[in-house]
């Protein structure tokens, strides 16, 4: 049976144990990412890499900085149950320029239901101060809290 994206687990590896294929297509990637190769033929023939090799790991192998600049947050709400409160919520999500990575939110309950947002906010334009004092002045959130504030 083939997993699922989101059921995909991640591990942090040293280079030393890595195959040299997984090693050449981060050296590859990395000749692209600065232009030092034009084309996928270019940067897998530099590294002395087939293209096939570089295909088959370029979306499954990372460098370590790119995850740890990532700036993610996970935020728990509280809300009333009124129409067009989650897409209020998310509105000043966009505005900020926050990206959605994952939203969870429980059947209300008594009036009342329990949203989780995971965010990047690698490129928000607002302080999370700001953001959070906005979304508690809305009339339909009783609670706002930062569960998470990984490389934040």
């Amino acid at each position: 049976m083939e997993k699922r994206e989101f059921d995909q687990k991640f591990f942090l590896v040293r280079e030393d144990v890595l195959p040299e294929a997984m090693k050449k297509t981060l050296e590859a990637k990395a000749l692209l990412e600065r232009g030092s190769a034009e084309s996928i033929w270019d940067a897998v023939q530099q590294v002395d890499l087939s293209r096939s090799a570089f295909y088959k790991y370029r979306d499954t192998v990372f460098p370590f900085h790119t995850v740890v600049k990532e700036k993610i947050i996970s935020l728990f709400f509280f809300l009333e149950d009124k129409p067009g409160a989650l897409s209020k919520l998310l509105e000043i999500v966009a505005t900020s320029k926050c990206n959605v990575l994952t939203i969870h939110q429980t059947i209300p309950l008594q009036g009342r239901a329990n949203v989780t947002l995971s965010l990047d906010v690698t490129e928000m334009n607002v302080d999370m101060d700001e953001l959070l004092a906005t979304f508690r002045r809305l009339e339909f959130v009783a609670k706002v809290d930062v569960l998470s504030s990984g490389g934040y």
